[in-house]
């Protein structure tokens, strides 16, 4: 049964490499609006699944969005949800149980699969990857259902960044998410984790 604790955020160790950072910023917003009684009930009611790895570090397997937020926002504290403890195994054993279970995505801002060693060491060093926070804006709009299929907003950021050219302006990327909502209908995005079926008028 997984056990919640408070940590600190600088235990939080990503793995992944990338987050979107338009998403990480409407994410800080709210927490820093929140007073610190509801901030408290809320990270206590979203905890960060965590696995532990040697000398007791916590590998973010979910919510790097909103660790990467916390630690923007100057938020020291947060909750973890460790899931399991893997702090026995040597590293190479460690890496091998977390790929085998999904939870690790080495891919950079482009979407190009890279080492592991390519995985920052903290929370602060994820690096953005704007089609990421596409995926984001357009789940929110529901162009698609939250699933819990491992990275799947990596797989319909992977979608539109071969459809959709990168913006430079806020109006650009509001057009950038309508088209983002309009594909995500589309048969091309049929086989994608959380495609919601329209019914047919």
């Amino acid at each position: 049964m997984a056990t919640i604790t408070s940590i600190d955020i600088e235990q939080l160790r990503p793995l992944q490499a990338t987050v979107g950072m338009l998403e990480v910023d409407a994410k800080r917003k709210r927490l820093l609006a929140m007073d610190a009684k509801s901030l408290k009930a809320f990270l206590k009611g979203a905890p960060i699944p965590t696995v532990i790895g040697k000398r007791d570090r916590h590998y973010v397997i979910d919510h790097h969005h909103l660790a990467r937020a916390l630690w923007d926002g100057g938020i020291k504290k947060a909750f973890a949800m460790v899931v399991d403890d893997l702090s026995q195994l040597p590293d190479e054993k460690f890496w091998d149980t977390v790929i085998a279970k999904r939870w690790v995505h080495p891919y950079d801002e482009r979407g190009i699969l890279r080492a592991i060693s390519s995985i920052p060491d903290e929370v602060s060093a994820l690096t953005n990857d704007p089609y990421r926070s596409i995926s984001a804006f357009v789940r929110d709009a529901g162009g698609y259902l939250k699933t819990p299929e491992p990275f799947a907003e990596f797989q319909w950021a992977d979608f539109f960044r071969t459809r959709i050219p990168i913006w430079t302006s806020d109006s650009q990327f509001k057009g950038a998410v309508e088209q983002a909502v309009h594909l995500a209908g589309s048969p091309d995005a049929r086989t994608l984790p959380g495609f919601k079926t329209r019914r047919v008028k």
